[in-house]
Order: structure tokens, then C-alpha cells, then sequence
């Protein structure tokens, strides 16, 4: 009798496990990836998932502890947003060999198999935030470059779409200044500081996400200089500054979305299996700009 009912609990664990999703967040001090978790939250209770949601505050080592620790645990899926697309490739190639499929969400992994890449078109998003400058000047002028976290995707990719634009399509644009503020609007407004001290002419400001360029915006404030700041991410507080003309523009991202999509990804190969290639999954971005703004 004894040997049944642990046979019936083991039966019950496994079951349970085989419904759990884990989801390791880059970090939960971004309201884009507050509202990404949300999306997941969401669609998790929809297919009637439990979903285990760890933040590792932008730090690689903490990331690695998380992802380990759900795979420890057994989760069915995982799903990585990582702060670092060569540091995550061990946990990743850890999670292959105890057969846990592994969904990139947002920010790619440079190694190791993924059932699933689901993000924004990044390089697009840049293209299209240097296009949008590119009219604004007229073509020509000073421009400053606020970089994210070296390593993700996300920074590297933005980056190549902005300058690869200005140098096929607006050659009269010129990056007087390119510094890393690691997505942080507290980084944002003191490299911004500095920036503004060394360079006497700027004319626009692309920032790698919405927190940099809020960031910079009180730096730019502070000084007194009128200067076009263009964001990524499409925050709250950065779409109201887009509203307010205080902000020019912001590449319109859809975390919930993202976040929806991960984990109704992770619900299929729940009911169907892992896809035998990665499926790649592009979702859609706008331009968001003032309607009564000059």
C-alpha cells in the first residue's frame, strides 16, 4: 500500500512539473520586462500553466544560478531572456541535455539549441530610429549614440540597424559620441552629463531603450539645449514624454506580447512536442511619434 501511494505522489510530481514553465527575466527594474512578465502571467493562467518567473537584476552570474536552479527543478520549458547572449549558452546546452526545450525570448543566445526565438526585429528598429532622425535634421548633423548592455542582442542589433542606415542612406549624420549606459536611466542622465560637457553641438540623441533616453532627457533638460531624443521600447513614461514633446520618438515595441507568444510557444510543445529546427518569430513595430509636436 505504502509503495502505491509514493508511486501515486510521484505520478502527481511529475505531472505537476511536466505543467511548470520556467521564465528567467534579464531583469525586473525595466517596465518593459515588468509588462513582458505580465504578458507571460497572463497566457500562463489562460492554458492553465503554472509559471515560475526569476529576475536576475541584470547580473550574468545570477542568471546562471537561475537557470540552473529551474532546471534543477525540472521545469517542462524554459524560457530565457538573457542578459548576455554568450553567457546563458552553458545553462542552455545544460537544459538541451536533460531534454528541457528552451524558448529565447527578446534577446538571443549565441550557442546551444533553441525551440523558439521570439522578438522584435531589432536591426529593423534601429533603421527605422535613424530614418526618423535622418528627416528630422534634414540629413546632416551631430548625433549621439546611448548603447545597452554589451553582449545582448538587443544593444548590438539596434545598433547595426541605426548605423547601418546613416551610412547606406544618411552619410550627413555623424556619431559625434557612442557610450554604453547599459539600458539604466540612472546611467542614461550621468553619461549624458558627460557627453553634454564634451560635445558643443548636438543635434539628436538615439538611445538603445526608453530608460536610457528618459534618462538622458533630464540631463539634456538640465543643460538647456534643445536636442531631438529618439527611445526604444515604448514605455509608459516614454510614450507620455513622446505626448508631452518632450521626447521626439520611440520604437514601439510589445513586451505583452512578447510575453504572450513565449509562453504560448512553451504551451504547444507541451501539447505537441519541440520543433525539430528553431522557429523564429518576428513581432511587429511601429514608430511612435507627437502628433501636435514640432
Amino acid at each position: 500500500m505504502r509503495k502505491l501511494i509514493a508511486l501515486v505522489v510521484v505520478s502527481l510530481l511529475s505531472l505537476a512539473a511536466a505543467q511548470t514553465i520556467g521564465l528567467s527575466l534579464s531583469t525586473l527594474g525595466n517596465p518593459f520586462f515588468v509588462t513582458l512578465r505580465d504578458g507571460a502571467q497572463a497566457a500562463a493562467m489562460a492554458a492553465n500553466l503554472e509559471l515560475i518567473v526569476t529576475d536576475a537584476h541584470d547580473s550574468v552570474s545570477k542568471q546562471v544560478s537561475d537557470l540552473e536552479d529551474l532546471i534543477q527543478r525540472r521545469v517542462a520549458v524554459l524560457i530565457i531572456n538573457p542578459t548576455d547572449a554568450d553567457a546563458v549558452v552553458p545553462a542552455v546546452m545544460l537544459a538541451n541535455q536533460a531534454g528541457i526545450p528552451v524558448i529565447a525570448v527578446d534577446r538571443g543566445v549565441a550557442g546551444g539549441v533553441l525551440a523558439h526565438f521570439i522578438a522584435s526585429d531589432n536591426v529593423a528598429g534601429g533603421r527605422m530610429a535613424a530614418e526618423f532622425i535622418c528627416g528630422k535634421l534634414g540629413g546632416s548633423g551631430p548625433v549621439v549614440e546611448l548603447e545597452g548592455i554589451p553582449g545582448t542582442s538587443a544593444a548590438r542589433e539596434r545598433g547595426q540597424g541605426f548605423n547601418e542606415y546613416l551610412a547606406e542612406n544618411c552619410p550627413g549624420l555623424t556619431v559625434v559620441a557612442r557610450a554604453t549606459a547599459n539600458f539604466s536611466r540612472a546611467e542614461g542622465l550621468t553619461v549624458m552629463e558627460d557627453i553634454l560637457l564634451a560635445q558643443p553641438e548636438i543635434a539628436a540623441v538615439f538611445a538603445h531603450n526608453d530608460e536610457m533616453a528618459l534618462g538622458a532627457l533630464v540631463a539634456i533638460r538640465a543643460s538647456g539645449r534643445d536636442i531631438l531624443v529618439v527611445g526604444f521600447d515604448a514605455t509608459d513614461d516614454a510614450v507620455a514624454a513622446v505626448n508631452a514633446c518632450e521626447m521626439a520618438a520611440t520604437v514601439a515595441q510589445q513586451p505583452a506580447e512578447l510575453g504572450r507568444m513565449a509562453v504560448e510557444a512553451a504551451a504547444e510543445i507541451l501539447r505537441t512536442g519541440a520543433p525539430a529546427e528553431t522557429v523564429m518569430v518576428a513581432v511587429p513595430l511601429q514608430l511612435v511619434t507627437g502628433d501636435d509636436c514640432e
